[in-house]
């Protein structure tokens, strides 16, 4: 695959944080998903990161496999299959000169969601349950922003913080439900030619990268300011998603 030198920096950027957010700050991954659509435009930039963040999930649950709140998962996790059928059918429709405006917007509302929701979750005490409205809500937006962008991150965050999971159970029931959702969506991505042997060549090339960013995750968070850091991530998808939209 010939790339040039700024595609190589926009992966290689995508693939550190990718590593970086599910060994630390979770919503992070966003911007990875902004800084491949900058790579690759179109509609191709989903399925070369696919399997980044399927290796970079397996890593997680390396570290987090025995704080998995199982009961969650299976509420929403056949929801959530029910969105990505949704969302595979829908990318084939969407037009390739305009999926990166597509894939923009989605991204700025899944953003703004994140933003809405975590004020909300600091004014009042977490829940230890939803109703089967807001679960199947939250699930098929979840497997559609996850097939068309995979950006379903903020929404299933925000979601399992109405939960009132410790911080492991927390990172441990994300990272098995981003690992098994990742898999599930493996034949669908394939099918729409989005995983080619091509793409997975270049995604073995970039797997040092993602082994660093888990590594910096885990030894950093500790040292960060959570706040700050979240607010600088928030911008720099605000920028990246209106860069998206407008060119």
């Amino acid at each position: 695959m010939d790339l040039s030198q700024p595609q190589y920096i926009y992966i290689g950027l995508a693939a550190l944080i990718v590593g970086f957010t599910k060994t630390s700050v979770g919503g992070v991954g966003i911007l990875a998903i902004l800084l491949m659509a900058l790579a690759f435009p179109g509609k191709a930039s989903p399925g070369v990161i696919l399997p980044m963040l399927l290796f970079a999930d397996i890593l997680a649950v390396m570290y987090y496999h025995r704080e998995c709140q199982w009961n969650i998962l299976f509420k929403i996790f056949p929801l959530t299959a029910v969105g990505v059928i949704i969302g595979y059918f829908t990318v084939d429709h969407i037009p390739t000169d305009i999926f990166e405006k597509v894939l923009g917007i989605i991204i700025l509302a899944m953003l703004s969601l994140e933003f809405y929701l975590s004020k909300k979750n600091n004014q009042t005490s977490p829940k230890t349950s939803s109703s089967w409205l807001t679960i199947s809500v939250i699930g098929i937006m979840a497997g559609i922003a996850t097939m068309i962008a995979n950006a379903a991150g903020p929404i299933f965050g925000i979601y399992l913080l109405q939960m009132g999971l410790t911080k492991k159970e927390f990172v441990g029931t994300r990272s098995w439900f981003f690992l098994i959702l990742n898999i599930f969506k493996i034949p669908f991505s394939a099918s729409l030619g989005l995983i080619t042997v091509e793409t997975l060549k270049l995604d073995l090339m970039f797997v040092p990268v993602i082994l660093l960013g888990a590594f910096l995750g885990y030894k950093v968070l500790s040292l960060i300011n959570i706040k700050v850091f979240k607010w600088f991530i928030r911008l720099a998808v605000l920028i990246a998603s209106i860069r998206l939209i407008m060119f």
